[in-house]
């Protein structure tokens, strides 16, 4: 009765290595003549497969290869801040900054912040609606800053006049 035969180490090894490098008879010189003119055919140019592409295909996806899309959406918003609030609001408010979200407005008075408050529903909107990629969740309005006294002509080093009298 033979014995039933039992790959051998080095026999595993071969087929091991003829697995991952493939058979060593398609290595041969023809093959890789058949192989280098596979590879030709597929670098004419204009061949199927190869049509030229418009500048902004090209732009687009290396922006988005290079991680670009949301600053770019950012300055987009920001350029077309008058259409997505109208002309009049737009004088009187700037967007500043997105921080986590939130979109930064600084207006010219109180009213107008205010006025934009009124509107926060429909601006995020139309924000959402025509820049998603700007990643705005929430709008934050203020208004003016208050005048400060720490710096100008009538301020004063240090601790300042105090009382003298007593």
């Amino acid at each position: 009765m033979p014995r039933p035969w039992k790959p051998t180490e080095p026999s595993r090894v071969y087929q091991h290595m003829k697995a991952v490098f493939g058979d060593p008879g398609k290595r041969g010189v023809d093959a890789r003549r058949r192989r280098a003119k596979e590879i030709d055919a597929d670098t004419v140019p204009y061949g199927r497969g190869r049509e030229p592409k418009g500048l902004g295909d090209i732009v687009g996806s290396l922006a988005a290869e290079l991680g670009w899309t949301e600053p770019l959406a950012r300055s987009e918003l920001f350029v077309d801040w008058p259409s997505v609030v109208g002309e009049e609001l737009a004088k009187h408010s700037r967007p500043t900054d997105i921080e986590d979200g939130a979109l930064l407005i600084r207006c010219d008075s109180t009213a107008w912040a205010t006025q934009l408050r009124l509107m926060r529903a429909s601006v995020t909107t139309t924000i959402a609606e025509r820049h998603p990629e700007a990643g705005v969740e929430s709008i934050r309005v203020s208004g003016p800053d208050a005048p400060t006294w720490k710096r100008g002509p009538r301020s004063v080093q240090g601790r300042g006049p105090r009382d003298t009298y007593g």
